[in-house]
C-alpha cells in the first residue's frame, strides 16, 4: 500500500502543479468549475462566458446582464465508482477497475489537498459502500483503502438504481466525479439530474480487448457479471465487427449526453497514461471558470 501511495502522490503533485496557477494573487483549483455558488448578477462584458447569461434579467430590456458565483466554503467532491463485475475485463495486466480506483485516487487526493471535503459512493447494482465527505489528508488516505480493499458482494451492473442512490445521499450542491465502463443501458435520465444539480465530470473506462477481440477460434466466452459461459466463434468477422460497433456507439452516446447537458467527459483506455489527459480535462474547466 506504501508503494501505491507514493505513486499516487507523484501523479497527484504533476497534476495539481500542471492546472493551478497564480492569477492577481488568488489560487485556481483544479476543480473549480460550474460547481459554484450564485451570489448576483452583473451588465454583460465584452469577452464574458456567453453560457452565464441571465437570460429572465436581460429581457427586461435594460441590457444583457450575467450570473455571478462565489466559491462555496466547504466545497465537496464525490467519486461515484462502478465496481462491478465488467471494470474486471483487462489486457497487459491492467483492468479496467485498476485504472478507475487508481483515477478516483489521485483525484481525491488532489481534491483533499486543496481543501476540499470528499466523498466516496461505490456501486454495482445495489449500494457497495459509501463514505462521508470529510477533509484532511488523513480522509483522503483512509478513503483510498477503503476503496482499494473493497470486494462487491454483487456482480452485476444497474447504473440507473446506483446514480439514484447516489441522488439521494449528496444533499448538498457539489462536484460529481463519475467514473464507469457504462456498459448498461437506461440510465441517461439520471445523468441528466445529476448535472441540473451538480456540477458532473464523466470518466468513461475502456479496454482494447473489448473492441479488438482477437481471433482465437471457438472458445469459451464468460459473462463477468453473471459467470454465465457460452461457446462463440471469434474467427468470424461479424462477431469482431459487431462488438467493436457497440464499444464505439456506447462511447459516442456518452459524448452526445455530455455534451447535450454540458457534462465534462474524458474517455479513458488501460492501456495509455492517464496524466496527460487529466491535466488537459481540468486546465479547460480552469480557464472555463476564469472566463466565467
Amino acid at each position: 500500500m506504501q508503494e501505491l501511495f507514493k505513486k499516487l502522490r507523484k501523479y497527484e503533485i504533476k497534476i495539481r502543479k500542471a492546472v493551478n496557477s497564480h492569477q492577481q494573487g488568488e489560487f485556481r483549483s483544479l476543480f473549480k468549475g460550474t460547481g459554484l455558488e450564485f451570489d448576483d448578477v452583473r451588465q454583460y462584458q465584452y469577452g464574458d462566458d456567453i453560457r452565464a447569461i441571465d437570460w429572465n434579467v436581460t429581457a427586461k430590456g435594460h441590457g444583457a446582464f450575467i450570473k455571478t458565483f462565489k466559491e462555496e466554503r466547504d466545497q465537496s467532491i464525490f467519486f461515484l465508482v462502478d465496481i462491478s463485475g465488467s471494470q474486471d475485463i483487462g489486457s497487459n495486466k491492467h483492468r479496467k477497475i485498476d485504472l478507475t480506483k487508481e483515477v478516483a485516487s489521485v483525484l481525491a487526493l488532489a481534491g483533499s489537498n486543496l481543501g476540499s471535503q470528499v466523498g466516496l459512493v461505490c456501486f454495482s447494482d445495489q449500494k457497495e459502500k459509501y463514505i462521508k465527505p470529510n477533509k484532511g489528508s488523513s480522509h483522503a488516505y483512509q478513503l483510498i483503502q477503503n476503496l482499494y480493499k473493497l470486494s462487491p458482494t454483487s456482480r452485476k451492473t444497474d447504473i440507473k438504481k446506483g446514480l439514484t442512490e447516489s441522488f439521494g445521499l449528496i444533499k448538498r450542491k457539489s462536484i460529481i466525479v463519475l467514473i464507469s465502463d457504462f456498459l448498461d443501458n437506461g440510465f441517461d435520465s439520471e445523468i441528466k439530474a445529476l448535472a441540473n444539480k451538480h456540477d458532473l465530470i464523466i470518466i468513461h473506462i475502456h479496454d482494447k480487448i473489448e473492441s479488438r477481440q482477437p481471433s482465437l477460434g471457438i472458445i469459451p466466452v464468460a459473462d463477468t457479471e453473471t459467470g454465465a459461459k457460452s461457446w462463440r466463434n471469434t474467427s468470424f468477422f461479424s462477431f469482431s465487427k459487431k462488438r467493436s460497433a457497440a464499444i464505439a456507439n456506447k462511447s459516442a452516446h456518452m459524448q452526445e449526453l455530455c455534451k447535450k447537458h454540458q457534462i465534462d467527459y474524458l474517455n479513458l483506455r488501460t492501456d495509455q497514461e492517464y496524466v496527460n489527459p487529466l491535466i488537459q480535462l481540468f486546465k479547460l474547466r480552469n480557464s472555463r471558470w476564469k472566463r466565467g
